[in-house]
């Protein structure tokens, strides 16, 4: 301890601050690598959660002391990648993440029978809501949602009711179809009682309205009904002509793009035909009228003559008399009549045009090198037009059109060999994290690296180095220089004596190591005679100093 304690007193003060500020920044340099390789591998557990649900994670995370990183302002959370499915597990019997929303196990909790009915009918509405949400975040772009339910309230004697509203935001992964975006329409209003699909209204995040949810059915119909159906027959066609197509030239060397025009309008036409050469009759009337008439001669009319009971004067006179005959027939005919009513919804197809480009043939020369392109006979294209036209119904009379083109494509597919991977690959075939764990341990393995080389090597190696030992001048001075005060030091002759003791060592190793002790002793000696010399005569020991000062620039 004592030579440990005269070795650090040795070095100074500077240099000690310097050491312990060196060994503490390695002890915070090493720990700080031990506590980053002690660390285990973070994996996502769950991601794009809401507040409410990540409050609640890291709250059971916290309470079964379970390390966990949050990131995304706290809508991912990382647990240690070992410990994923278990927690995974009991999370969801505890029935979280939930969606952001609570679903029927609302009534799970508290009493029902203290809970007014006002109560009861808001905690019925958020459950339903809740559970339409969750059912909905279920579909597969859909990344979360939120759902609102307007349902009016029943009142007695109430003849005209309200019907109930839906209104759903999105947040989507991609686009929604248009028969994904109808299914979540009906999915809504089959839940809720009275809600018809065309009072749901659904928007995506960015504000764009995806079903209008206050336009008429008619509306609907000639608007977004239309370009459904539109899409629908124009995703339908090209899939059965890529089909065709792909069977003769490949997969990949054929692109068909489809456009179909509909007609929209509601035609509704009512005729009449009449046929006649075909009557048929109906009924048939006949009347005959028969009369007759006399009259007297010619006299000359009386006030006599006309009163009752008067006799005719001149009754020997002659009369003439008349008679006619009436015959009358009506038949009715029945005549054929056609009566015709036609009704021409909207959404029928009005026109239809194809075009079909084709790729060419590519041969690759015996010799090898780069694959040469040949375009593709007209026969071909020829006999791919007809299959085209008859997969698609064509008519001529309706307007339709079909083009096929055969040109060559820019990125000409190269054929692709698949080889099954060797052990070695599979072992070299790291993944993103492993890649940027390997990276990590080389960074540090560098930083430790390079602080050893600067700062570690060149320490040890100042303190471990041995004392340089001093002249011979230097002590021939002192001896000198002593005067009269250093006559206790022991002459040449006693010198001579103690270095020849050993002369009898068999080694020059050993006799080395005798002679490094007795030197040793000899300065150990003077030294602390010296040091009482001084002490005893301390002028003397003063003069000497000054002396040697004033004597060493003459010496110089």
């Amino acid at each position: 301890m004592n030579s440990l304690v005269q070795q650090f007193s040795k070095l100074g003060a500077g240099r000690l601050a310097a050491m312990l500020t060196v060994t503490a920044a390695l002890l915070i340099f090493f720990g700080f690598v031990m506590f980053r390789f002690s660390q285990p591998t973070m994996g996502l557990l769950y991601s794009d959660l809401s507040l409410q649900d990540a409050a609640q994670i890291v709250k059971d995370l916290e309470t079964r002391n379970i390390k966990y990183e949050t990131r995304g302002d706290g809508s991912a959370i990382l647990v240690p990648r070992g410990d994923i499915p278990r927690v995974r597990m009991e999370l969801a019997s505890k029935g979280l993440p939930s969606g952001g929303g609570v679903g029927y196990e609302i009534f799970d909790k508290g009493d029902a029978f203290s809970s007014t009915s006002f109560v009861q009918n808001i905690n019925h509405l958020r459950a339903l809501e809740g559970e339409l949400t969750r059912t909905i975040r279920g579909l597969g772009r859909v990344q979360n949602a939120r759902v609102h339910l307007v349902i009016p309230e029943r009142k007695l004697f109430e003849r005209d009711r309200e019907p109930p509203r839906a209104s759903i935001v999105l947040k989507l992964r991609g686009d929604l179809e248009a028969g994904q975006i109808k299914a979540i329409r009906h999915l809504v209003a089959s839940a809720v009682e009275g809600l018809k699909p065309e009072r749901v209204s659904i928007v995506d995040e960015g504000g764009r309205l995806l079903a209008d949810g206050a336009q008429s059915d008619t509306a609907g119909m000639t608007g977004s009904v239309g370009d459904d159906r539109q899409t629908t027959i124009e995703r339908r066609v090209k899939a059965q002509i890529e089909e065709i197509v792909a069977s003769v030239v490949g997969s990949g060397r054929a692109r068909v793009q489809v456009s179909a025009q509909l007609e929209m309008n509601r035609v509704e036409s009512r005729s009449e035909t009449f046929d006649p050469e075909s009557r048929v009759a109906r009924s048939t009337q006949s009347r005959t009228e028969s009369s007759a008439n006399s009259e007297p001669g010619a006299q000359g009319v009386t006030v006599g003559n006309e009163l009752p009971g008067a006799q005719g004067q001149g009754g020997g006179q002659a009369q003439t008399r008349e008679q006619s005959s009436k015959n009358e027939e009506i038949t009715n005919f029945e005549i054929s009549r056609t009566t015709r009513t036609e009704v021409l919804e909207g959404g029928r197809l009005r026109r239809l045009s194809v075009a079909v480009l084709i790729d060419g043939i590519y041969a690759r020369p015996a010799a090898g090198g780069d694959a040469i392109y040949q375009p593709r006979p007209q026969e071909e294209l020829d006999r791919i037009g007809a299959l085209v036209r008859t997969a698609i119904g064509f008519d001529r009379q309706r307007g339709d059109q079909v083009e096929v083109v055969n040109l060559r494509f820019a990125d000409a597919p190269q054929p692709i060999e698949l080889k099954e991977q060797t052990l070695m690959q599979q072992l070299l075939s790291f993944t993103k994290d492993d890649v940027l764990r390997a990276i990590e341990l080389g960074v540090i393995a560098l930083l430790t690296l390079i602080v050893l080389i600067t700062v570690v090597r060149p320490l040890l190696k100042q303190v471990l180095a041995p004392e340089k030992p001093k002249g011979r001048d230097g002590d021939g001075g002192q001896s000198q220089g002593g005067g009269g005060g250093m006559q206790s030091l022991p002459n040449a002759a006693e010198g001579q004596q103690m270095l020849a003791g050993p002369a009898s060592s068999d080694t020059p190793s050993e006799r080395m190591l005798a002679l490094a002790q007795i030197k040793g002793q000899i300065k150990a000696q003077s030294v602390e005679k010296i040091g009482g010399m001084v002490n005893q005569n301390p002028s003397d020991a003063v003069a000497v100093l000054r002396s040697w000062v004033h004597e060493q620039p003459s010496g110089a």
